[in-house]
């Protein structure tokens, strides 16, 4: 049995850089589905397990689209994670958010081409859904956290759309997506948030705005300085929220996250390749079991 992980944090490789993480270890896996962007670090912090994995690398050495998401997401199931907090650097398309903010988005709208979105296929098909792609159980929690522990101005709700980068928009596409109502964009939501419901782990996204992304006629389009500015400032407030944040996390969440691919196989289990269902046991063995 598998001692849950209560906590990850995907983001910067500098978030597990803090005093009160004990017990701190370097996670070196491999998946099915290849090496993850990184060692995962585990640690205790306030009595629970976490763990931090750094997306593009150490060193941040992946741009958006080299990163294995397939398997960051798998190497965090191997490990017993059950709850999961994307820290992301995004732009603002609205008004309202300011470069500084805090959103916590409730919806997200995939604008990437090149990228794996699913842990299936090999001969076994899933549909799962992701009407609301981000786990709001957890992410009201997070809501809480932050104003407990920051005077940041944190927003609730918002859609946040993924692009595939590296480069930024061009203003035509920028101000396409304020007409689609977009909140905010980023380049790495997608496809993190629905591998992470495929291995049924509970994710939601803090998402720090370091920008007006390039539609804003009085301020200065994006740029890599911009970002690594904001995402600098905001490495020690985002420390104090996770701190804060797994005193109340549940290491076995009561969640529908943690049963999403319930009645979702469609493929009759017995055409499922042996290679396939060893592959993915750990995502659809308890379900194959079923009578």
């Amino acid at each position: 049995m598998i001692e849950p992980i209560a906590l990850a944090i995907i983001g910067g490789s500098g978030l597990y850089d803090f005093p009160g993480l004990l017990d701190k270890r370097e996670n070196a896996l491999d998946t099915p589905f290849g090496k993850p962007s990184a060692p995962v670090i585990t640690g205790i912090l306030e009595g629970k397990r976490v763990a931090f994995l750094a997306r593009h690398g150490l060193g941040h050495q992946l741009s958006p689209s080299e990163v294995n998401y397939r398997a960051n997401i798998f190497a965090l199931k191997l490990l017993g994670v059950r709850n999961i907090v994307s820290v992301n650097a995004c732009g603002s398309l609205r008004e309202d958010i300011a470069p500084g903010d805090l959103v916590i988005p409730d919806q997200l709208f995939d604008n990437t081409r090149s990228r794996e979105r699913t842990f299936f296929g090999d001969g076994i098909v899933a549909h799962v859904s992701v009407a609301e792609p981000f786990c709001m159980r957890l992410g009201n929690q997070l809501i809480n956290t932050i104003k407990k522990t920051s005077s940041k101005k944190v927003h609730i709700g918002g859609t946040f759309i993924t692009i595939e980068g590296p480069r930024f928009s061009t203003k035509a596409e920028s101000n396409v997506f304020r007409s689609w109502g977009m909140s905010i964009i980023g380049m790495t939501a997608s496809p993190e948030a629905f591998l992470a419901r495929e291995a049924e782990i509970c994710y939601t996204a803090m998402a720090h705005v370091t920008d007006y992304d390039v539609w804003h006629t009085s301020e200065s389009p994006v740029t890599v300085e911009m970002v690594i500015k904001v995402l600098m400032e905001n490495t020690s407030m985002a420390q104090k929220v996770i701190q804060q944040l797994i005193t109340v996390i549940n290491p076995d969440p009561e969640c529908t996250c943690t049963s999403a691919l319930d009645n979702t196989l469609i493929t009759n289990k017995d055409y499922i390749p042996a290679e396939t269902h060893k592959k993915l046991d750990i995502l659809i063995g308890k379900y194959l079991q079923k009578p």
